[in-house]
């Protein structure tokens, strides 16, 4: 589930690790099914020890622990986290980070389903392995003009297109539910046909409830999967206007219900009041 406001508190979690070196990597045991690491741990644990973390940063969906000019590419996927030395349980911890310092410190990547991935990359690596014709601008720094043109030149509908990393790079199927409501644009008006006002609006919607979202640390659902970097869980569910309230009232307008419609193989929550243009 996490989605850019999730994983970029993540990374504004663990910050506090720069400037440490790093001691070893090693891979707690697990009888679950094990995540896509690469290349070999020994080898990442070769090119990484001893190499100081110069940044951490946020890549769509992905954290990036920089260490020397390499990046240690951590990328969570459905049930995946990053913390600082502690996990909901240590069951699932699948990759684990030590730093040297007065006072010991462990960056875990904990995992639930093993859908998650860790990759070692060469700064020069990153672009061409992960962004380029796999990326689009990430939905904070993206310019409206781009967006735009970018909704302008698909046809398919609006919540799948925003699902689509190559887009636009961060918006998952929780707050692409919630930034359409806000917008008042049904989810299967074609994108292409959204009239520039709404576009406009979208954009709009879209960088302020991504932001809204990062001040109250993400959203973390009835699962409980996702929590912060000290194992806390995130609030911006209690701000939820639709996602997952099918058949309650509307929040925003009190008279129509919330629906539930499949898209792409995902779920998708509206107010056919409130959205009614398509």
């Amino acid at each position: 589930m996490p989605e850019l406001p999730e994983v970029e508190t993540m990374c504004r979690g663990i910050r506090s690790i720069v400037g440490r070196k790093i001691v070893s990597v090693a891979k707690p045991r697990c009888r679950y099914r094990p995540i896509h690491i690469h290349p070999s741990l020994p080898t990442i644990r070769k090119r990484l020890a001893n190499q100081r973390v110069t940044q951490i940063s946020r890549l769509g969906k992905r954290v990036l622990i920089h260490a020397g000019s390499q990046a240690l590419i951590l990328q969570p996927k459905m049930t995946g986290m990053v913390t600082l030395g502690q996990a909901p349980d240590p069951d699932h911890i699948r990759l684990r980070v030590d730093l040297a310092g007065s006072s010991s410190q462990q960056v875990l990547f904990w995992d639930r389903r093993g859908l998650g991935t860790v990759e070692l990359l060469r700064e020069s690596e990153i672009h061409e392995r992960i962004v380029a014709g796999r990326l689009g601008p990430d939905a904070l720094s993206i310019s409206y003009a781009d967006f735009a043109a970018r909704l302008s030149a698909t046809k398919r509908a609006i919540k799948v297109a925003l699902l689509d990393q190559k887009l636009v790079a961060g918006i998952g199927n929780l707050y692409a539910s919630e930034m359409l409501h806000v917008a008042r644009i049904h989810p299967a008006t074609v994108a292409a046909k959204i009239s520039a006002p709404k576009k406009r609006r979208l954009f709009e919607c879209m960088q302020d409830i991504l932001l809204t979202a990062i001040e109250y640390e993400g959203s973390t659902l009835a699962d409980g999967t996702y929590r912060n970097a000290l194992n806390d869980p995130g609030s911006y569910q209690n701000q939820h206007l639709v996602y997952d309230r099918a058949k309650l009232d509307c929040p925003s307008c009190a008279q129509g219900k919330i629906v539930r419609i499949v898209q792409a193989q995902r779920s998708t929550f509206y107010c056919p009041r409130c959205q009614l243009s398509r």
